[in-house]
C-alpha cells in the first residue's frame, strides 16, 4: 500500500518537473531573428505585447540597425520591457548590456533594480544578460569602451533633464559616446514636447523638445543620421494636467476622463538615430 501511495504522490511532482522542464526548454529556445524576437518569443508577456501597437519594436529596432549579431547596451531598461526581445535575440551570436540603476540606489531605483534582478533571476533565457549601471553623473561605465555597436534608451531624457537639466544629459551622452565603437548607433525614443510649447512651464511635463536634444546629442559629438516617424502619435497634444502620465499605461488621473486618454493612447514619440563618428 504505501508502494501504491508513493506512486500516486509522485506523479503530480513528476507532471511539475516535467512542465517545469518543458517551460525552460521553450524560454531557452534560440531566437534566429528580429522579426521572431517580437512576434514569436516565448519571453514575452501578453501585456507586454499589447503595447506594441504603441511602441512598435520590429522597426524601432530595425531602424536602430540592431541584429543578432550586435553588441547592445540598454540604458535603463525598467521592468524590462525591451529586455524581453533584446536578451533572447543577443543570447547566441550577439551582447546584451542592460545599465539599470546603480547597485548603491535608495528608494524608487533600488525597488526598481531588484525586481528587475529577479526577473532575470526566474528564468535562464535571461543567464547570458550582462548587468552593469547607469546613472546621469561621473564614474559610470556602462560598457566597456569602445565596445557597443549600438546604446539604446527608450523615454528615459526627461529623466535625466528633471533631475539635472543640460549637464545631466552631456554627461549621459559622454557615457554612451564612451562605450560605443567609432560608428556605432544611438538610437533615442523620448516623449516629443511641440516645438510651439517651448515657452510653456514644459521641463516637468515629461516630455522633451526634439531640438534641444539633438543640440545636446551633437554637443557631445554625435551626428544626427536620421529621423522617424515610427512611433509618432498626433493624437497626443502633450498638455495634459497631469504630464504625460495623464496618458496611459500610467493614467495617473484614475478614471477622470480615462476613456478620452485610453483612446489618445501612448505618447507622441521621437526616434532619432545618431552615429559616433568613425573617426575622430
Amino acid at each position: 500500500m504505501l508502494t501504491q501511495l508513493s506512486r500516486v504522490l509522485s506523479r503530480p511532482t513528476l507532471l511539475l518537473s516535467s512542465l517545469l522542464l518543458s517551460s525552460a526548454v521553450v524560454a531557452t529556445t534560440p531566437i534566429a531573428s528580429l522579426e521572431q524576437a517580437v512576434s514569436n518569443n516565448p519571453l514575452r508577456s501578453a501585456a507586454n505585447m499589447a503595447r506594441d501597437q504603441y511602441r512598435n519594436p520590429l522597426p524601432t529596432l530595425q531602424f536602430f540597425d540592431v541584429t543578432p549579431q550586435a553588441t547592445v547596451v540598454e540604458i535603463s531598461p525598467g521592468g524590462g520591457w525591451y529586455t524581453e526581445i533584446l536578451a533572447p535575440l543577443l543570447a547566441e551570436q550577439g551582447v546584451y548590456y542592460a545599465a539599470h540603476f546603480p547597485a548603491s540606489a535608495e528608494g524608487y531605483g533600488q525597488r526598481s533594480r531588484q525586481a528587475f534582478v529577479e526577473k532575470l533571476s526566474a528564468n535562464p533565457a535571461y543567464s547570458k544578460v550582462k548587468l552593469t549601471e547607469f546613472a546621469p553623473r561621473p564614474g559610470i561605465e556602462i560598457a566597456p569602451a569602445g565596445s557597443a555597436d549600438v546604446v539604446l534608451t527608450f523615454r528615459n531624457l526627461h529623466n535625466w533633464y528633471m533631475a539635472g537639466g543640460e549637464e545631466a544629459m552631456l554627461t549621459a551622452f559622454a557615457h554612451f559616446y564612451t562605450a560605443l565603437k567609432p560608428g556605432g548607433v544611438l538610437g533615442i525614443v523620448e516623449h516629443r514636447l511641440p516645438e510651439t510649447q517651448l515657452d510653456t512651464d514644459w521641463t516637468r511635463s515629461g516630455y522633451m523638445p526634439e531640438s534641444l536634444t539633438i543640440k545636446l546629442a551633437e554637443q557631445a559629438g554625435f551626428t544626427l543620421e536620421a529621423r522617424s516617424e515610427i512611433n509618432a502619435n498626433p493624437k497626443d497634444t502633450a498638455d495634459h494636467p497631469g504630464g504625460v502620465w495623464t496618458l496611459p499605461p500610467t493614467l495617473r488621473l484614475g478614471e477622470q476622463d480615462r476613456e478620452k486618454y485610453l483612446a489618445i493612447g501612448e505618447s507622441d514619440r521621437m526616434t532619432l538615430k545618431f552615429r559616433k563618428p568613425a573617426t575622430p
